[in-house]
């Protein structure tokens, strides 16, 4: 939807919509041009709702949903019931990531901070032509502020109440020279607490060594992880440079730092369902209970501080930094016009993880530990070149490339054995997984638009890619007492490698009608495509045959249909837009662990997501500096053929769990099923009124309802995962000087406190194994939401 309602003074005052300029094709137009059901989001929104992540924007969304997991890719973003799993870091997103117009397509993503934008853009359903590398799903599309041409600055201060969150914000922008402006920002955030408690024991962690017979029983203490989490320290920086030596040209240049640190990259896994019937967790004394509550302890302090990346306390963290440099140059010819993008992107994450997520030491093996170090780097190049001809008939063609390099190292530590044969930083591990991957990508895309007749046009276009990826795996240690499980390398089949080589052709069509200035019609067909690959961090386990197929997947491909209308009416005081969609996804990926053979493995299903999308904005003459914005989505999305679909823990053959693969493995035909985290019906409601209280101070006030029918967050319908439905509530109040000069802003998120999971995964060491005539089902364990906000806000610009 086409969010409005933070209106300029000069709008508060006259009333009446404001326009809402969007870059949905690469240019700039206005939201009701496009023929692209699209969520736009003003500066003014970004600013009055503190959206500044990707999980803020999806809180903001009503068919967008951000699962924030702790290894894997790190997140699972569904659009339109269209999503991408967590568990595998080789993944790509099915909704992508685009940050001034450099395509961001892993889910490390969700680790960056956001600040200082110009907008933000959701684009629904398979995007090929216009945003890097494909998404079968959809693309976040985030634009930054460029400089100013005259000398501006704020800076603002902030404090959250529940976290107890400081947070400073610095920009100062202006021009260097006639041509050449220049744009500083920086912002700081430090939690003294957090949003999640977390309430455990110390526990004992005791192994014996396998390299005297299983003896030498040695115990450690291992304490309960701190609370509150995250208790986030974070630090951003951009700094812009923007060249205009002549009318025609112009290139920006922008720098990004990022800096986040966590306690317990999965502080936010709740055991919100118990599988065994009673209210309890499998694996501790708690109950399953739908609230911001954790049972966690981290790996003891003598251990950690032997360990690859462990911490010195034995504390869980996750450490993330990246860099950033993106170069936009524009070269305008009057008919013609030449864009480039020019993007370098880094990326390392490092954590140590309570990898069962709930900590009992009453069964052998219940702590189970890891370590993680992963590297991501990227280069692209874009080039596209647009005509604007007078004529009936324009083009726009293009080319991209992009190296990308993946380094991958984890360690497991489990509590029950330790080898003082091993190198001194292994001793206490279970395995060393090392795995690379090198990828290389060619894309020409291109797309003609021909004026058939005044106001209905015929565009057409396509993409072709191609793609290579080539990738490594070794478990290069692993301990004697796990070689039943683990191949190491030195096995025969011990090390994997693969030489993966991709291409495809993207086809779109889109015919669009105005039959009056303020009304749009269109219809479109869309195709998408998305890369297979590798999961770096996946098992070579010796109870498969195929560990190449365990760790290889073919790609993701969109097809289908969309039509809509834009309208604009009431003399420009309302907006009124309804979309139709039909899209299939084959071999659309699903990522699982396949307990049989202990290991991971990503297989594919076709899945079909349908459905229709009101969107309605008011903003009455009569009320000046009122908007009122409304939507109502409905969307159907489900399996359309999956016959050899995972079982889920515990799930008996009476069940389901009964279909019998060719390899003799048990599966459940999970046909008709609907996808993970993929609601029915979604909506929102929101007000913003702003308007002069005097000749010197403004106020404003904004209220923003988001409904969510209920959904299942498992892959594999799993009927005890069910999230019920639910409302959340956000709410602000500003009052500052009419021009500007400053604000004091309150501002509350999820005021209903609600707690709703947004993806889920089976309790480690709980459950037992499908198929059989009985079961359990595993305790499941939810990404949980942040809860209540509250927070204050100063800004002083000058």
């Amino acid at each position: 939807m086409a969010f409005a309602q933070d209106a300029q003074t000069e709008t508060a005052k006259t009333g009446g919509l404001n326009e809402i300029v969007v870059t949905a094709r690469k240019r700039e137009e206005s939201v009701q041009d496009v023929p692209v059901a699209v969520t736009a989001m003003s500066e003014e929104m970004i600013q009055n709702r503190d959206i500044t992540s990707i999980e803020k924007i999806a809180a903001a969304t009503p068919n967008l949903n951000v699962g924030r997991a702790s290894n894997g890719s790190s997140a699972q973003i569904t659009l339109r019931g269209i999503g991408s799993s967590s568990t595998s870091i080789g993944i790509e997103q099915s909704v992508a990531i685009v940050v001034d117009g450099a395509y961001y397509g892993q889910g490390r993503v969700i680790e960056e901070g956001f600040f200082d934008l110009a907008r933000v853009e959701v684009l629904k359903g398979p995007q090929a032509l216009f945003f890097g590398k494909n998404a079968t799903a959809g693309v976040i599309s985030l634009t930054t502020n460029d400089p100013t041409y005259d000398w501006t600055g704020s800076i603002k201060a902030g404090y959250e109440f529940k976290a107890n969150q400081y947070q400073i914000e610095g920009i100062i922008s202006g021009p260097l020279s006639d041509t050449l402006g220049i744009r500083l920002a920086a912002r700081y955030s430090d939690m003294d607490g957090g949003y999640y408690r977390n309430v455990s024991t110390p526990m004992n962690y005791t192994t014996v060594d396998v390299a005297q017979g299983f003896g030498d029983p040695e115990t450690f203490v291992a304490l309960p992880v701190k609370s509150p989490m995250p208790q986030q320290e974070e630090f951003l920086a951009r700094g812009t440079l923007k060249w205009e030596p002549t009318d025609n040209l112009t290139n920006t240049l922008k720098v990004t730092r990022n800096q986040n640190d966590t306690l317990n990259n999965s502080w936010n896994y709740v055991a919100y369902s118990c599988g065994n019937g009673t209210g309890f967790s499998q694996l501790t004394v708690y109950p399953c209970e739908k609230d911001f509550i954790t049972h966690q302890n981290g790996l003891p302090a003598e251990i950690s501080r032997t360990v690859p990346y462990g911490s010195d306390d034995g504390q869980p963290y996750n450490r993330y930094r990246s860099w950033g440099v993106n170069n936009e140059l524009e070269y305008d010819m009057d008919t013609m016009s030449i864009a480039s993008v020019t993007n370098w992107q880094r990326n390392n994450n490092s954590w140590l993880c309570a990898c069962n997520f709930q900590t009992t030491d009453a069964v052998a093996g219940g702590m189970i530990f890891a370590t993680e170090n992963s590297t991501w780097e990227a280069f692209s190049q874009e080039l596209r070149l647009t005509s604007a001809f007078d004529g009936p008939f324009n083009f726009m063609i293009g080319g991209l490339y992009q190296k990308t390099d993946r380094d991958f190292g984890q360690w497991g530590f489990y509590s029950d054995v330790r080898n003082t044969a091993a190198r001194p930083d292994l001793v206490y591990a279970a395995s060393e997984k090392i795995s690379t991957t090198k990828g290389e990508t060619f894309a020409i895309f291109g797309q003609v638009r021909f004026e058939i007749m005044d106001g209905f046009e015929l565009a057409a276009g396509g993409r072709y890619t191609d793609e290579s990826k080539d990738s490594y795996f070794a478990q290069e240690y692993v301990n004697p007492a796990f070689s039943v499980v683990y191949r190491s390398a030195d096995d025969p089949m011990g090390i994997v490698t693969a030489n993966q080589k991709f291409k495809d052709f993207a086809p779109e069509v889109t015919l669009t009608y105005e039959p009056a200035p303020d009304i749009l019609l269109y219809a479109a067909y869309k195709t998408a495509y998305k890369s297979g690959g590798f999961s770096n961090g996946g098992i070579n386990s010796k109870l498969s045959a195929d560990p190449y197929g365990d760790l290889t997947f073919n790609p993701e491909e969109a097809e289908g249909f969309e039509a809509g209308i834009k309208s604009t009416i009431l003399d420009n005081q309302l907006r009124a837009n309804l979309t139709l969609f039909t899209y299939t996804v084959n071999d659309f990926q699903v990522d699982f662990f396949n307990s049989p053979v202990f290991a991971f493995n990503t297989l594919t299903a076709d899945a079909k997501t349908q459905g229709v999308e009101l969107e309605l904005e008011y903003a009455p003459y009569a009320v000046p500096g009122l908007n009122i914005n409304a939507a109502v989505n409905y969307n159907d999305a489900k399996y359309d053929s999956f016959p050899e679909g995972p079982c889920y823990s515990g799930q008996t053959q009476a069940e389901g769990c009964n279909v019998v693969t060719a390899d003799g493995q048990i599966r459940q035909n999970l046909t008709g099923q609907p996808l993970s985290v993929a609601p029915e019906w979604t909506g929102v409601i929101g007000v913003n009124y702003e308007a002069d209280i005097s000749d010197a101070l403004m106020m404003g006030f904004n209220a923003n309802a988001r409904y969510s029918d209920s959904y299942n967050p498992s892959a594999f319908a799993n009927p005890i995962a069910i999230q019920d439905d639910y409302w959340t509530i956000d709410a602000g109040v500003r009052v500052g000087a009419s021009d500007g000069n400053w604000q004091l802003a309150l501002i509350g998120k999820n005021l209903t406190n609600q707690f709703y999971v947004t993806g889920v995964v089976d309790g480690p060491s709980s459950g037992t194994a499908a198929g059989g005539v009985t079961g359990v089902k595993a305790d499941q364990l939810g990404f949980g939401t942040l809860p209540r906000t509250v927070k204050v806000e100063l800004t002083k610009r000058f």
